[in-house]
């Protein structure tokens, strides 16, 4: 099963969050803050701006949260994504 977005939405894909700190310190999942950079994987026809496969910084309460084959992914409007990161 895949998702196309439609219109001005994107799939993205949540970027990993570092477990551990750089003193080697490990953060418990429910401790840690959720990241808002994410990987584009399907973008809709409307969407102009970015391409599938790039790193974008989105705003921090924004989007549906999607769970598909055991992945958890979140479909974004386009004026939620902030910057393009890389």
């Amino acid at each position: 099963m895949t998702i196309k977005p439609l219109g001005e939405r994107v799939l993205v894909k949540m970027d990993k969050v570092e477990e551990k700190t750089a003193g080697g310190i490990f953060i418990p999942q429910t401790a840690q803050e959720k990241t808002q950079i994410a990987v584009v994987e399907a973008i809709g026809e409307d969407v102009k701006t970015i391409k599938v496969g790039q790193k974008i910084l989105h705003d921090k309460y924004a989007g549906t949260q999607v769970k598909m084959d055991n992945e958890e992914y979140l479909i974004l409007n386009i004026k939620d994504v902030l910057a393009i990161v890389g």
